[in-house]
């Protein structure tokens, strides 16, 4: 029974084009979440989910340099790309993480999957609805659910998403979300625009050097430390699918 973390990632961004190689301390963004996820316990394999296009040809390079495994598919049908990784590897499960969120905890991610494990489901997220902060979200599912997905979603937002295919059908699917204990939805540490970077890179630089496995409750205390920063992006709005739907 193989875990396996498939991590989106391309380099055309439209609102902020070859994001994933921004530099964070001297090292591309991707790399730094790399370096994160790689200090989880629950999972098994580690797979970056690139595109067959040229300009991803970067990422393929990175992912050697860091002997990282890579699986290249349809740029925009995300949830083609998705099974193909799975298959690829070999998957029995799937934890889903997207390359825009570097700072994500890896201890978080642990705690998604247990709760995944524990309860017996077939999708359970940690933003259905959103407590954790923006760049924190983790989704975990059963490969075959995700073969199911990929073999019937028509709808362009089910491919493009990958996941509401199975949590816009509550009555066919065991779903669960994990909340947090308090509602941290209003910080914004994902990277989708130049004003998200600036916010991240600045955490990261105000924590790396001293506790590089720093954790979500460090990222917190920096940034209740420089109240001044969320206000650099807090008119960036988040890219959401908003409708909800039984099938």
């Amino acid at each position: 029974m193989t875990t396996a973390c498939i991590v989106q990632a391309r380099m055309g961004s439209t609102r902020l084009f070859g994001k994933i190689m921004l530099p964070l301390g001297g090292q591309p963004m991707l790399a730094r979440l790399v370096e994160r996820l790689r200090r989880c316990r629950q999972i098994d394999k580690l797979v970056i989910a690139t595109t067959v296009q040229a300009n991803d040809d970067v990422v393929a390079a990175l992912c050697a340099n860091l002997a990282l495994d890579c699986h290249r598919g349809s740029e925009h049908d995300v949830l083609a790309r998705y099974a193909g990784a799975a298959e690829a590897c070999s998957a029995s499960h799937v934890v889903r993480v997207t390359s825009d969120c570097p700072l994500l905890d890896p201890a978080l991610l642990d705690q998604v999957v247990g709760a995944y494990r524990r309860d017996g489901c077939d999708y359970l997220g940690n933003m259905q609805p959103p407590t954790w902060p923006q760049g924190m979200a983790v989704e975990v599912m059963g490969a075959g659910v995700l073969f199911e997905a990929h073999q019937e979603a028509r709808d362009p937002a089910e491919r493009e998403h990958v996941t509401p295919f199975l949590y816009w059908r509550p009555g066919r699917y065991r779903l669960g979300n994990l909340a947090s204990p308090e509602d941290l939805s209003h910080h914004r540490w994902t990277v989708d625009t130049a004003e998200d970077y600036e916010v991240v890179r600045r955490l990261f630089n105000a924590l790396h050097p001293t506790l590089p496995e720093f954790t979500l409750q460090d990222i917190l205390e920096a940034a209740r430390r420089h109240p001044d920063w969320a206000a650099i992006n807090q008119g960036v709005q988040q890219k959401v699918v908003l409708r909800e739907r039984e099938g």
